[in-house]
């Protein structure tokens, strides 16, 4: 028998399969270090994934059977201890029943007088006083740091075109330029390309031995650019680059965006949240002076994927750049309609209730536990820092801030280092030991560990120092 909807036709099966796969997942996470940190999917389990459209009903028993027995043994790896490739978040248990919570329950959060929008905009707001921006502060939450830096430059680059872009488009404004660090994130890049800026937009500067953007180049490149007749509009500074976790001086530079009068923008999508711990917070002053900030609650506070968030300091602009009258959404006086519409804030007219799963970690865990957690990631970057530069045949990158340590065994040349430096990334992952990634800066090649996850404990950056040294 099939049901006529897509319910159940036996709720009570359906409530022990349920109870079955939330004990499933309960022993998955519990369990992890009994398992490799990475494993490569067998040839036959990834056949499977390639079979055509199912076109008649399965037992969702068998559906399950099927992900635990392929999907469950391969994941990514990110919420693993030793995971320590690229900057990602643990994800937490309490986060997994927020997003089972938040799909039974269904809310488009496009906007709506109802619980789950008054909990977006909450979470919007705690995103806010972590960060230190002022009262007042709009957001949207996005799905990730990309989406939230997309969101912020698309309200720079309409403020500051000096035309009406979105009934004349950018065709009717003067060329403008956007600058950041050559060390920036590569969404910049791709942000001014969907904004119909183009490349050519986005003059990167060059930065100091630390990493950061020099703003004495940075100011040689204005005064150019105006004199060139383009119209200089943004800068884009970041606290904590991906590669080595360096944070541009946000004082200066926000001090330098009111004198030249230029949108100040800041990717935190690494750092900002660091705001947020008693001891360290110091890392990253002057967070909250950008005109607008992108952050990833997906990292440092663990949430599950997909979770970004984009503040903007004035509230009538980030409206302004989103907000559309839209003949089926008229807002009402009472009903549904009386309330303002969470789209107006961004891209997406359709969005998921992603703020559950923040609210209810954050409810479970506290501000101030989170910034301790927050706190001890930085503790342990800079235990690996202090001890791979003490261990002879390693050298550690200088420069390298927060919770991002880039180092690499010695060798002659360049060529040697890289490729030994790449069979010991891969052989630990093969191994299942722990997941490095690497990355190139300034021509010279490093491996990288990233510490973002609740689950790293001391242990794991002895046993990562040990298994180096092995390899070495």
């Amino acid at each position: 028998m099939i049901s006529p909807s897509l319910d159940p036709v036996d709720w009570e099966d359906f409530r022990a399969l349920a109870h079955q796969l939330v004990d499933t997942g309960i022993d998955h996470t519990r369990d992890i270090r009994t398992r490799p940190a990475w494993q490569p999917m067998p040839e036959d389990v990834r056949v499977r994934f390639r079979a055509p459209l199912p076109r008649t009903p399965l037992p969702l028993t068998e559906v399950v059977a099927a992900l635990e027995r392929d999907l469950l043994p391969y994941p990514m790896g990110n919420i693993h201890p030793r995971f320590h490739a690229w900057y990602m978040g643990g994800s937490n248990p309490t986060g997994a029943l927020a997003d089972f919570l938040a799909a039974i329950v269904g809310s488009n959060l496009g906007g709506g007088d109802h619980a789950a929008a008054d909990i977006d905009r909450q979470v919007v707001d705690w995103c806010r006083q972590m960060t230190g921006m002022p009262d007042g502060t709009s957001g949207t939450l996005v799905s990730g740091g990309s989406m939230a830096n997309l969101v912020a430059l698309t309200v720079a680059r309409n403020v500051k075109a000096g035309v009406d872009v979105r009934v004349h488009g950018i065709q009717a404004a003067p060329p403008l330029r956007f600058y950041a660090s050559a060390q920036v994130h590569g969404c910049h890049v791709k942000a001014v390309e969907v904004l119909g800026l183009g490349r050519t937009c986005l003059r990167l500067i060059p930065t100091e031995p630390d990493c950061r953007m020099d703003i004495a180049l940075l100011q040689k490149a204005i005064a150019e650019d105006r004199a060139a007749g383009l119209r200089p509009a943004c800068v884009i500074a970041t606290a904590g680059t991906v590669n080595s976790g360096a944070v541009d001086d946000l004082p200066a530079l926000a001090d330098l965006c009111r004198a030249e009068d230029l949108w100040f923008h800041i990717d935190g999508c690494i750092g900002a949240l660091i705001a947020l711990g008693p001891r360290h917070r110091g890392l990253v002053e002057g967070v909250n002076l950008g005109d607008s900030l992108a952050l990833d609650p997906h990292k440092l506070l663990q949430a599950p994927f997909e979770l970004g968030c984009c503040l903007v300091r004035d509230r009538d602009l980030h409206r302004a750049t989103f907000a559309l009258n839209q003949e089926y959404l008229q807002g009402t006086t009472r009903g549904l309609a009386a309330a303002e519409w969470l789209y107006d804030y961004g891209l997406q007219t359709s969005r998921g209730f992603r703020a559950l799963k923040l609210w209810m970690s954050m409810m479970e865990q506290g501000a101030d536990r989170m910034g301790q957690i927050i706190d001890r990631t930085i503790d342990l970057a800079a235990d690996l820092r202090a001890r791979l530069s003490a261990t002879e045949g390693f050298e550690v990158m200088h420069g390298c801030g927060l919770n991002i340590v880039c180092f690499r065994h010695v060798g002659p040349d360049e060529a040697t280092r890289k490729a030994r430096n790449i069979e010991t990334m891969l052989v630990l992952q093969d191994e299942g030991t722990a997941v490095l990634s690497d990355t190139t800066i300034g021509g010279q090649h490093w491996l990288r560990a990233a510490y973002a996850n609740h689950r790293t404990t001391p242990e794991d950056v002895a046993a990562l120092i040990g298994s180096l040294e092995r390899l070495h």
